[in-house]
């Protein structure tokens, strides 16, 4: 008998019935010092994400120390009153975990990755981090050091250069959100440790902050660990700080940034618009996303794979900071880059694209893939305990409800063509886009100036 013959065949395994999703629900509740605890059990997720909510909004930053909410949520893990910085680095790695923080405009977060065998020991760092950082004078210089050089870098970088300048043009001069996120050279270099110290001190409470755990929880007697870390974190019951509402100054202009010679343009269309607590905000990203918000969007297809003017134009909503009251926003902003010489062309192009949107609409196949894409993919995309954490945190930062992403996904279902067009012109109406070009003025200005769409101004690259 050959081997094949001898050979034993089995059927072809069959498919599944397929069982409804929706995005995980989760557990509220708080410690006797004030922290809101929010927990969300995922079967299979052995490596537990847990995300930390610090109230300390960019705004809080005191007048001439832009950048210190950055340069303080760096030192959390820079030693404690138990462990140096080396020390402290050597027990995360012996746990397996990571802890990383930022901060941003609606405050501070804090971010943990461990194994859940681990989860004791880790969250015990985390809470050591949050109740008595060490803020010793040579980490803090350190890191100021570092965020000073990182700040020529991302000025060369043409991408980051154009943020910064829409946010200059967007904000006015006296809103923390005209300026950058993580300071300039000189905001940054009158940061020492006495002034982290007491940022921290009259910002990082318990009472006002919220944390995320999100995992296999199988066993673990959760409400213990985390009365017995961030449990033993005191603070005074502050409430969290107002901030001013979100104004920006979206009349049509031009902005170029010059750098002489430069072999492409990169653009930055922008202006703000409704968040998350907006009604209309289901339609905005299904127009959005059928605008530019993958390679087979309307602007791709001109742009890219018509003209061959670039590698990709996006289209993207994203939010700076929400509220309930309507004192929130979103920034609404198109971007890519472009060979120099094609500069007007692709631009000319791209305000017909946003011309045709406006007058013919999307259509039913450009709204259908749409939410095929941004629907259909949910399952995968939250399959990692941390993407949840993330998006729970980030419903929190905003002040939005603990089902707000499961009925967003529904909401885009049901979202039709009409509807996401309409968004869609709202979002970038022609005339009221503060468009923003890295590149040499020399060879752009004039193509650029003949196109009408807005005043053209010629800035240094510095």
């Amino acid at each position: 008998m050959t081997e094949l013959a001898s050979m034993e065949f089995h059927p072809q395994p069959q498919a599944g019935e397929a069982r409804p999703w929706a995005f995980p629900a989760p557990e509220r509740g708080k410690l006797d010092n004030g922290l809101t605890v929010l927990r969300c059990h995922r079967p299979g997720q052995q490596v537990v994400a847990v995300e930390v909510l610090l109230d300390t909004p960019l705004e809080a930053e005191p007048k001439g120390l832009d950048g210190i909410a950055t340069i303080m949520a760096r030192a959390l893990s820079e030693g404690t009153d138990k462990h140096t910085a080396e020390e402290f680095a050597a027990e995360l790695e012996r746990c397996g975990a990571t802890l990383d923080a930022y901060a941003d405009h609606p405050g501070i977060r804090v971010s943990l990755e461990v194994p859940v065998s681990r989860l004791p020991k880790a969250l015990g760092l985390l809470a050591d981090a949050l109740r008595a950082p060490l803020f010793d004078d040579a980490e803090v210089e350190r890191l100021v050091r570092n965020r000073l050089d990182e700040i020529p870098h991302e000025l060369a970088n043409p991408s980051r250069r154009a943020a910064k300048e829409l946010s200059k043009e967007l904000f006015p001069a006296t809103s923390r959100m005209s300026r950058p996120r993580q300071g300039t050279e000189e905001t940054v270099a009158g940061i020492d440790s006495a002034g982290v110290r007491a940022f921290y001190e009259r910002h990082v409470r318990p009472a006002t902050s919220t944390v995320v755990v999100v995992g296999d929880l199988t066993g673990v007697d959760l409400d213990d660990l985390l009365g017995d870390s961030l449990g033993a974190w005191t603070g005074s019951p502050a409430q969290p700080r107002p901030v001013p509402p979100v104004t920006a100054d979206d009349t049509g202009r031009v902005v170029i940034v010059d750098r002489p010679g430069a072999v492409q343009t990169q653009l930055l269309i922008g202006r703000i618009g409704p968040d998350r607590h907006d009604r209309v905000w289901p339609a905005q990203v299904l127009g959005t996303y059928c605008l530019g918000g993958t390679l087979t969007s309307r602007l791709d297809k001109v742009l890219r794979e018509e003209k061959g003017y670039t590698y990709g134009v996006r289209a993207f909503g994203q939010v700076l900071r929400s509220a309930p009251d309507g004192s929130g926003a979103a920034m609404l902003a198109i971007s890519g880059s472009v060979d120099t010489p094609n500069t007007g062309p692709a631009l000319d192009d791209l305000w017909k694209v946003l011309r045709g949107v406006a007058g013919e609409g999307l259509t039913d196949a450009e709204r259908d893939f749409a939410v095929q894409n941004l629907v259909g993919v949910a399952p995968l995309k939250y399959e990692t305990a941390a993407s949840v954490a993330n998006t729970l945190a980030d419903q929190v930062e905003q002040h939005l409800p603990d089902d707000f992403q499961a009925t967003l996904y529904q909401r885009l279902a049901a979202t039709g063509t009409v509807e996401a067009t309409a968004a869609a012109v709202s979002a970038f109406p022609v005339d009221r886009l503060v468009t923003i070009l890295v590149g040499d003025a020399a060879e752009i200005r004039e193509p650029v100036e003949a196109l009408g769409i807005g005043e053209v101004t010629v800035v240094a690259a510095e």
